[in-house]
C-alpha cells in the first residue's frame, strides 16, 4: 500500500518560484494547499490539481483556516524587493512569526523557510552552514532575523524546521529572462562577480524535499559551479544571439536608482530598481557545492549554468510559439 502524501500548505503559491513549486507538488499527486492573497493571484496556478486558500501574512486571523488539516508547510510568501527593514518587517518577519503560530496552534510538523544568501556579506571564498551570516542590506538583515526567530518558534512548539539560503534563482519566468524576452536586459553591474545560481525546477525540488524527509537546519544552496554574472551572460549570448544586455558601471545604477527612489511607490514591483538591488547584484557569494543535496540524496537536473541556461531559453521559445498560436 502506497505511503500517504503529507498534507502541505505552500504561501507565495503564485509567484515564480511559488507557480513552480506549485506544479511539482500537484503533478507529484500531493493536491497541496495553496495559499494566494486575492483571487486574481491564482490565474497562472489556477488549472493545478491543488486546493486554494485566501489568507494574508499581514491578516494573523486569516491564517487560522490557511494551515487547519497541514503537515507541513513550505513558507515562500514574502516581499521580495530590495528595500528598508520597515517596509519590509510587516510580512517578512511579522507575517512569518504570525504563520509559525498558527502552525503550532495546529499542530503542524514540519516548516520549511525560505530564505536568502544575502544574509552574508561580500565573500572572497565559497560559503557553507558554518560560515557567519554578516548582512549588508536590510533585505539581509531581514531575512536573517525572521530565521533566528522561526528556529525558536519551532523549537518551543517541537515542530522540524529548515531554512533553504537560496541563490540566484533562474528561469523562463524571473526578472532578467523576462526582460531578454521583451528586448532589453539591463544590468546594475559589469558582472565580474562570482555569485551561486539554481535553476527554478531544482529549486522546487530541493524544497519539497525538504519537506518530504523532514530535513532540519539551516544551509546556503545552489548548483555545482558557481559563476559570475559575465559568464551566465555569456553563456545566454551563445545560445541566444540576439539578446540585447546592457551593463551599466555599478557607480552608475547607484546614482540612478537612489534619484528614482522616492518615486518607487509608484510601482509596486522595482525589480532592479533600489540601490540595495544594485547592491545584491554586485556581491560577491560562492556556495559550496553539494550543500543539503548529498544530506537529501538527490542529484540536480541541471548542475550547472551551462544546463540550465539552454532549457530556461528553450522554455521562452516554447511559450513564445505558444503565445503566437492563441
Amino acid at each position: 500500500m502506497p505511503k500517504k502524501k503529507p498534507k502541505i500548505l505552500l504561501t507565495g503559491a503564485s509567484g515564480f518560484i511559488g507557480e513552480e513549486v506549485s506544479r511539482h507538488l500537484s503533478e507529484s499527486g500531493y493536491y497541496p494547499r495553496l495559499m494566494i492573497r486575492r483571487p486574481l493571484q491564482d490565474l497562472r496556478i489556477r488549472h493545478f490539481d491543488a486546493e486554494f486558500v485566501q489568507a494574508d501574512l499581514t491578516e494573523p486571523r486569516s491564517l487560522a483556516q490557511a494551515v487547519k488539516g497541514v503537515d507541513c508547510i513550505l513558507h515562500l510568501g514574502a516581499r521580495a524587493t530590495f528595500e528598508s527593514y520597515d517596509t519590509l518587517r510587516p510580512v517578512i518577519l511579522d507575517g512569518s512569526l504570525a504563520l509559525m503560530e498558527a502552525a503550532a496552534d495546529a499542530c503542524v510538523k514540519t516548516f520549511v523557510y525560505s530564505s536568502s544568501l544575502l544574509v552574508y556579506g561580500d565573500l572572497p571564498y565559497e560559503v557553507d552552514p558554518e560560515t557567519p551570516a554578516k548582512p549588508v542590506l536590510d533585505y539581509g538583515r531581514i531575512k536573517l532575523e525572521t530565521e533566528k526567530r522561526l528556529v525558536r518558534a519551532a523549537s518551543s512548539a517541537g515542530i522540524t524546521f529548515a531554512a533553504l539560503r537560496l541563490p540566484h534563482v533562474y528561469g523562463a519566468m524571473d526578472l532578467y529572462f523576462q526582460q531578454i524576452r521583451n528586448g532589453l536586459l539591463m544590468l546594475p553591474g559589469l558582472g565580474r562577480n562570482t555569485f551561486t545560481h539554481l535553476h527554478v525546477a531544482d529549486t522546487a525540488r530541493i524544497l519539497i524535499a525538504c519537506a518530504e524527509q523532514g530535513y532540519e537546519g539551516i544551509s546556503p544552496v545552489g548548483d555545482d559551479l558557481p559563476a559570475t554574472w559575465a559568464e551566465f551572460l555569456r553563456v545566454v549570448k551563445l545560445h541566444h544571439p540576439r539578446a540585447r544586455v546592457l551593463a551599466l558601471p555599478q557607480w552608475l545604477a547607484l546614482t540612478t536608482t537612489a534619484a528614482i527612489t522616492p518615486f518607487r511607490h509608484y510601482r509596486p514591483h522595482p525589480g532592479l530598481e533600489t540601490p540595495g538591488a544594485v547592491r545584491s547584484y554586485n556581491c560577491n557569494i560562492a556556495v559550496k557545492p553539494g550543500l543539503v543535496w548529498k544530506d537529501l540524496g538527490l542529484n540536480l537536473l541541471f548542475p550547472t549554468i551551462h544546463e540550465g541556461v539552454p532549457a530556461v531559453l528553450q522554455d521562452l521559445a516554447a511559450n513564445n510559439e505558444k503565445g503566437a498560436k492563441s
